[in-house]
């Protein structure tokens, strides 16, 4: 029987106290994302985006509403959901073995746990770099080390934080070839947070375009392109027309520059 690990946000707020009252970040968002999608979710900066990334991972409680995995209603942190930032956040004395064990969060016995460690480093096209420290790694090694760690407890929902935000365009495009080759392999569902249009429509079956804050979802676009997709096609730029247009119908740039 096939356990339901769908991810479901129902009618998610959120308000953080400042010294003038409540400030609403998240207005009444809602989402059904089935297992093993792809999804990214754009919108302009201070739209909530990042905040409805915490509140699904756990690190951050809804003012109302609430995330679900499957049947369980997200209250804190849990193995079944992982993380990636737009920094590697990995720990500058340990190795890319060690930075990766460091993310295991089950008991296992010493020999499977090394061979774990070992299949996630494979899974990266990290092998030959095992005792290598950070700060000998590039921008795009780090990362690759970052997913392996969010990955290596199997998690049901992968968060993705900007994740390639502070990389080179070309690193990037690499990056993000990496992350939808594990995602064909490993199928887990992905939630992406990004600013980069080209990305979203690159890799996400659906976009959740969000509104100004209060954050709401404005419109879903879905990208029916078979993978992998050309940047330049007639479809990839009409889908990112598209998306010009709902957050620049009020600019007196024709959409026709940005594409």
């Amino acid at each position: 029987m096939e356990v339901n690990k769908n991810l479901v946000i129902d009618g998610v707020k959120k308000y953080f106290q400042i010294e003038n009252g409540n400030l609403e970040v998240l207005s009444d968002i809602n989402m059904d994302v089935k297992s093993g999608e792809f999804i990214s979710i754009v919108g302009a900066s201070g739209c909530g985006k990042s905040t409805l990334l915490r509140i699904i991972a756990g690190l951050e409680k809804a003012s109302g509403g609430q995330a679900k995995i499957g049947e369980r209603v997200v209250l804190k942190p849990s193995v079944e959901t992982g993380m990636i930032f737009q920094e590697s956040r990995l720990f500058p004395w340990l190795n890319v073995e060690q930075n990766i064990e460091f993310g295991i969060h089950k008991p296992l016995p010493g020999q499977e746990k090394k061979e774990l460690v070992r299949e996630h480093i494979r899974l990266v096209n990290l092998s030959g770099f095992e005792r290598s420290l950070p700060r000998q790694l590039s921008g795009g090694m780090q990362q690759r080390v970052s997913i392996a760690r969010a990955f290596i407890n199997q998690p049901s929902v992968l968060l993705l934080d900007e994740p390639f935000g502070a990389l080179d365009a070309l690193t990037r495009i690499n990056m993000q070839n990496e992350v939808l080759r594990i995602w064909q392999a490993e199928q887990t569902t992905m939630v992406l947070v990004t600013h980069d249009i080209d990305e979203a429509i690159f890799l996400s079956d659906r976009i959740f375009l969000m509104s100004k804050r209060p954050g709401m979802v404005k419109k879903i676009i879905p990208v029916p392109m078979g993978r992998p997709r050309d940047r330049s096609s007639v479809d990839f730029v009409k889908i990112r027309k598209e998306i010009y247009s709902e957050f620049f119908e009020d600019s007196a740039v024709p959409v026709e520059y940005y594409i």
